[in-house]
């Protein structure tokens, strides 16, 4: 369902444009799917016993259960890779979606993970 729905505001809207306008896209997709989403879900860093902000912020949060990373970028690095494992890591949930807009087909553009 979420790659379907980001298949479409792909077809849509083509490569170029900036992350923020994929996220807002990609949510009126899923809430018009009924599929419920949420939108820079903050992420929790517990350091020393003691459960900081450190502004970190899951892009989607799909039925509480999938978190979903948005790229518009030339292309993935490892970092964005490591950042997905970080964020799984300190949110507790097991499975991921990164997925860069930036590309000519988005299938070439999603990464899946699993922790």
């Amino acid at each position: 369902m979420v790659v379907d729905a980001a298949l479409t505001v792909h077809r849509e809207l083509g490569p170029g444009l900036l992350e923020s306008v994929y996220e807002v896209c990609l949510c009126e997709e899923l809430d018009s799917r009924g599929v419920t989403v949420q939108r820079q879900v903050p992420v929790p860093v517990t350091f020393r016993g003691k459960e900081l902000d450190a502004a970190l912020r899951i892009d989607l949060l799909v039925e509480n259960v999938l978190v979903i990373e948005l790229k518009s970028v030339d292309s993935i690095l490892p970092v964005h890779h490591a950042q997905m494992l970080s964020y799984l890591k300190l949110s507790g949930h097991r499975l991921g979606l990164l997925i860069n807009f930036n590309v000519p087909l988005l299938k070439s553009g999603i990464h899946r993970f699993a922790h």
